[in-house]
């Protein structure tokens, strides 16, 4: 959530840094309006206070005087009455600023180059060398179709479109690499978890999933739980509502989880293959660092992906997010797009970001520095989309035949 303090005490260098995201000043002034009463109130208040105090302070000198105490009584009343309205006038002003900012994305960090959506995104290195094939290669669903080990059509039968079943080697592969990302990112210093599928809506609240993106979720009928979107969601709120022993930071966490996502808007996107699909394996890093520790932590992000995409020998790239492909929470994002000699382009693999204390925030996630509580800084990063990484070994390491050379890093996974 974005800090409101920043918002009542500079309007317009919050809302310039806003607009830069999509926001426009005119969805940002019901919240100043909302803050601007809040702080009224809050001043009548302690002014109110102040009249009370110095009327307490007369009942020793009414009684030492033998006057009679009254109409003192009353006047402290009748403040103590009007104080206690403010106060749930205030308090109802809070709920109310607290449900706008709910919506309002996080700010974007200065460095973050201006864009209107991904063709403006910025491409910071390539790595890896392009194979050069002595065939024309195929598309992964071409090559799931002839060997079989993507089956479409007993998928859809199962569940509905944007399901697969996979068998054979595509199934071994798939187990194969989340055992082998599990201890890559473990080899790099991140603590393994296991953790529910499901979450709660405040825990999707916290991360920023809900309430904005609802619409993208399955919930669980008459429950208060969804299926999760991503592990992010489960590691990050490990922590809801803690203070976090500063001597843990930097606390980096890895899990598996199935996701499960609705991929509403994504309509004629993606429909062939399994790039886009309501339910797909992930390994997710999240790290909970000190404010001053974030950067260099999201660095090591980054990099670590990276690393075990040049592991299994894929070509990749890194390209900044411009502030109009960049997500919700996010302050800053560096995608990891694989390359696809099939469709003879990069996809995004993994999406690294940097939520600075915009989760925190809405997760009352703390730390003590000193005696005064810190609000920690949260990152997130897909290491990587299990399901993907199975696509671009497909077509980066496929035979004429239809067979595929499993990179020798996951030989003793197979």
């Amino acid at each position: 959530m974005i800090d409101i303090k920043a918002l009542q005490k500079d309007f317009e260098k919050t809302s310039t840094a806003l607009n830069r995201k999509g926001v426009d000043a005119a969805s940002l002034e019901q919240l100043k309006i909302l803050s601007q009463q809040a702080k009224e109130k809050r001043q009548n208040m302690e002014s109110l206070q102040a009249d009370q105090n110095a009327l307490s302070s007369q009942f020793g000198m009414y009684k030492k005087e033998g006057r009679d105490i009254a109409p003192l009584q009353a006047q402290i009343s009748e403040i103590k009455q009007s104080k206690q309205s403010l106060e749930e006038e205030v308090r109802e002003l809070e709920n109310q600023m607290t449900t706008e900012a709910l919506g309002i994305p996080n700010l974007p960090d200065d460095a973050v180059p201006n864009g209107a959506n991904e063709d403006e995104n910025v491409l910071l290195e390539t790595i890896g060398t392009k194979r050069e094939f002595t065939f024309t290669p195929k598309e992964h669903w071409d090559i799931g179709e002839q060997t079989g080990v993507i089956d479409f059509v007993r998928g859809v039968k199962l569940a509905k479109s944007r399901f697969a079943a996979l068998n054979g080697v595509a199934a071994r592969l798939e187990r194969a690499l989340i055992n082998y990302f599990l201890d890559f990112n473990r080899s790099r210093g991140f603590e393994e978890w296991y953790v529910p599928f499901m979450a709660n809506s405040n825990a999707l609240q916290g991360t920023g999933q809900l309430p904005k993106f609802g619409d993208d979720l399955f919930k669980i009928e008459g429950e208060d739980l969804y299926l999760i979107p991503t592990a992010e969601v489960s590691l990050t709120n490990l922590f809801n509502d803690e203070i976090v022993d500063e001597k843990e930071l930097p606390m980096l966490l890895t899990s598996y989880t199935p996701c499960f996502r609705k991929e509403a808007g994504s309509a004629g996107r993606d429909t062939r293959g399994i790039i886009r699909q309501h339910q797909f394996d992930k390994v997710e890093m999240v790290a909970i660092t000190k404010q001053e520790q974030s950067e260099e932590v999201f660095e090591k992000m980054v990099q670590c992906a990276s690393d075990i995409l040049t592991s299994l020998e894929l070509p990749h790239q890194k390209v900044q997010l411009c502030t109009g492909d960049l997500g919700f929470s996010a302050a800053t994002t560096i995608d990891l797009e694989v390359w696809l000699p099939g469709q003879g382009k990069y996809r995004e693999i993994s999406s690294i970001s940097n939520t600075r204390d915009f989760q925190a925030r809405r997760a009352k996630i703390r730390y003590k520095d000193g005696k005064k509580n810190m609000l920690a800084h949260t990152l997130n990063g897909s290491s990587l989309a299990v399901g993907r990484t199975l696509v671009a070994i497909m077509e980066n390491h496929q035979n004429e035949d239809g067979s595929i050379n499993v990179p020798k890093v996951l030989e003793k996974y197979m």
